[in-house]
């Protein structure tokens, strides 16, 4: 297929950059796509975790698991643990994980699961994944094929190493031409389009589509196009976070999940890699000094990292808006990565918009210049939808909470909730969540996931739960807890794993084989 747009600009590399070349030269190869990368800006790099989405960009893109696994310091994400979101309590704790729950009416399941009057958490009755990450099993066996597992995962991952790895797939792979240099002006049409990239270095790169994945910089869409932000701050409060890299003992456990602790203004990351933990806070500068927020940072460090104590370790700080673009796609020109928005990393669906914005622009990229407007107003409209959800999705953690400091309170001002999420709220009293609440294709967030959050934060069963459930749905829950049983003794830890990874990677290295799962 051939069209006006066959020449495609990236400005910007990192996650968003690199995965963008990637997966438009493996969906679209009639494409010539170059990417313009600026040597001396760095990448912000906080996108750690990523959705199962991600394992099978990686089998359209080309890249081995296992290369991507050892190439990016890569572990297994299972789902997230959410530790103190309720009411702060030691025992305050509650999974959302990958997997879906059992099947069947929610009215049923939520009777049996009342029934059962053990005091089981909601995530743990439901699905065996819990009871894997409660042991920091893998979700697979290493003889299983590549990307396949008895349960659903992601991964958490190295985001330089993960940026470096794609960009040498896609230019030795893929046919990706990069440039270097930093974009200092443009050149267009006389109606407005994007036509050169002028560079630092006197280079003028000449392109028909332009996506701009140039972080919270922006370049061309709000540098150059001035294309407005819708600011979410009066919703989500947090714009501030640090972080630290923290490196762990041999064979310490590597978790399952992404752990997230609140505290008293925001809320800590901890992401397991076979090398190290990444660790985060989280916060609002409305509540909290960037002071208090490095020694809540640092005490939590102090008591969850066996050693750390011995680390040189210097937390690096990011200050960031909460919104997005008023439209993402303008002209011949989109927006991907942090230039089109950034919602905090909870959840960690910074990945996964990437992702569905390529496959949304793969899917309709433009073949003439007369379908610009359809198709801009088209991913606009869908992903405007998908930016808003997320912001209900990720309040929705907060306005269940109970807890008492300043800041939690003021996440359940009504006046901070928005409508759509407060309006689902006053229906889940009545019905759990189902499909129907979630009409979209590709929703960001399932009806599963919110029963996850709804019934994990201790939220009232609606008001249609069944007098006594089927018997059918009893016995469901008897093959969870079975199943959780059976894979508990099957699976190996998530660092026997990755030992025997590296092991036989070593020995085929040494013996000059090429590694494949």
């Amino acid at each position: 297929m051939s069209g006006e747009f066959t020449k495609l600009v990236i400005v910007g590399g990192g996650t968003a950059g690199w995965l963008s070349a990637c997966i438009l030269a493996a969906r679209r190869p009639e494409l010539a796509i170059t990417l313009i990368e600026a040597p001396d800006i760095p990448t912000v790099g906080v996108g750690e975790g990523s959705w199962p989405t991600l394992r099978e960009t990686l089998a359209v893109i080309g890249i081995d698991e296992t290369e991507f696994l050892t190439e990016c310091d890569a572990s297994f994400k299972q789902g997230s643990r959410f530790d103190g979101w309720v009411d702060g309590s030691e025992r305050d704790c509650y999974y959302h994980p990958f997997s879906a729950p059992l099947s069947g009416a929610m009215p049923d399941i939520l009777a049996a699961w009342k029934m059962q009057n053990d005091g089981q958490p909601y995530a743990e009755a439901v699905s065996p994944q819990a009871a894997i990450c409660n042991r920091d099993l893998a979700p697979r066996q290493r003889t299983m094929p590549p990307f396949a597992g008895a349960l659903n995962y992601g991964y958490h991952l190295d985001a330089g190493k993960f940026g470096a790895l794609l960009a040498s797939h896609g230019v030795k792979r893929l046919g990706v031409r990069h440039v270097h240099g930093k974009v200092t002006g443009t050149e267009r049409s006389v109606d407005g389009l994007f036509t050169r990239l002028l560079l630092d270095n006197g280079l003028a790169i000449e392109g028909d589509f332009f996506i701009d994945c140039t972080g919270m910089a922006s370049k061309l869409i709000s540098e150059e196009l001035e294309i407005g932000w819708v600011d979410r701050s009066d919703v989500s409060f947090n714009d501030r976070a640090l972080a630290v890299q923290v490196p762990v003992v041999p064979d310490s456990a590597i978790a399952s999940q992404t752990i997230g602790t609140a505290h008293r203004a925001g809320w800590l990351w901890d992401i397991g890699l076979p090398t190290r933990r990444g660790v985060g806070c989280v916060y609002s500068s409305r509540f909290l000094s960037d002071d208090e927020a490095q020694a809540i940072l640092m005490n939590y460090v102090g008591a969850k990292i066996a050693g750390a104590e011995q680390a040189a370790l210097t937390p690096r700080g990011l200050k960031f808006s909460t919104g997005y673009r008023e439209k993402f796609w303008a002209g011949n020109c989109l927006a991907i990565g942090l230039s089109a928005g950034f919602i905090e990393p909870l959840e960690a669906s910074a990945i996964v918009l990437i992702e569905l914005s390529l496959k949304a622009l793969a899917d309709g990229y433009p073949q003439s210049r007369a379908a610009l407007p359809r198709l801009a107003d088209r991913f606009n409209s869908l992903f405007r939808y998908r930016w808003e959800r997320i912001v209900d999705f990720l309040k929705l953690h907060y306005v269940l909470s109970t807890r008492t400091e300043p800041y939690w309170q003021a996440h359940r001002d009504p006046a901070t909730i928005p409508s759509s999420l407060a309006a689902h709220l006053d229906l889940w009293r009545d019905h759990a969540p189902s499909s129907g609440d979630f009409p979209q294709i590709d929703e960001i967030f399932s009806a599963a996931s919110h029963q996850y959050v709804l019934y994990g934060m201790r939220f009232p069963q609606p008001a249609d739960i069944s007098s006594a459930p089927s018997s059918e749905v009893q016995r469901q829950f008897a093959k969870v807890a079975e199943r959780s049983r059976a894979l508990s003794a099957a699976l190996p830890s998530n660092r026997a794993y990755f030992n025997a990874l590296c092991s036989s990677m070593d020995k085929n290295s040494a013996r000059g084989v090429p590694t494949r799962q």
